[in-house]
């Protein structure tokens, strides 16, 4: 997690944050890429002793996310992009957020802690039980989805609490969220009459063996 020291309009015209991190910029440089609640964001700048590092936020970021409702002193999640090298501990998340949920409720069970999103349902019908989301740029896996209140929830174990920012936030407050692309891929070719093996996308596809048949 890192901390916002600076939050506001730059001096052209644009929208910047600073943020306080140490270890998520090893081996970051100028241009890349860091993820921040989830929003793929481009480092633009870094401080005197590489302790901070500054990136800027476009019109269209501040209306997708949650990043706006931030002030200094509020912490962040942060992820560098991911090496080919590294194993993979959780789904493929782009950093390009989706849109934004609602916390409605936040239960503790023993250690663990329960959490309750709505979101639109435009972003809802992409979301499935036991399938991935990212929310605030944490891959988290699905419990149960209620559709009658456009809601959804998750868990959140011990360890997982103690390293992200989700459980410092309280009810009412937004939450990035970036649904798992593989559903919108499927969408966009059901709607596009893509053919597949001689017959129409739309009347029947099976995932069978590693490949789609009819």
């Amino acid at each position: 997690m890192g901390e916002i020291e600076q939050l506001g309009a730059s001096n052209d015209g644009g929208f910047v944050m600073k943020i306080r991190a140490k270890t998520v910029l090893e081996g970051v440089h100028l241009g890349d890429s860091i993820a921040v609640n989830g929003t793929c964001l481009t480092v633009t700048e870094f401080g005197t002793q590489l302790e901070d590092f500054t990136v800027g936020l476009s019109p269209e970021t501040l209306r997708k996310t949650s990043l706006i409702e931030l002030e200094p002193g509020s912490l962040v999640n942060l992820e560098r992009a991911v090496q080919p090298t590294s194993r993979m501990g959780g789904h493929f998340v782009q950093g390009h957020v989706d849109g934004t949920g609602v916390i409605v409720s936040m239960e503790p069970e023993e250690d663990s802690l329960w959490i309750k999103v709505k979101t639109d349902k435009s972003l809802l019908k992409y979301i499935v039980p036991k399938g991935f989301i990212a929310i605030d740029g944490t891959s988290l896996t699905v419990v149960d989805v209620f559709d009658e209140e456009e809601c959804f929830n998750f868990m959140l174990v011990a360890y997982t609490q103690q390293k992200v920012v989700i459980p410092l936030k309280k009810v009412g407050q937004k939450v990035n969220l970036e649904v798992d692309i593989l559903g919108k891929y499927v969408e966009r070719l059901l709607s596009s009459g893509v053919v597949i093996c001689g017959k129409a996308a739309a009347d029947v596809i099976c995932y069978c063996n590693g490949g789609f048949e009819c």
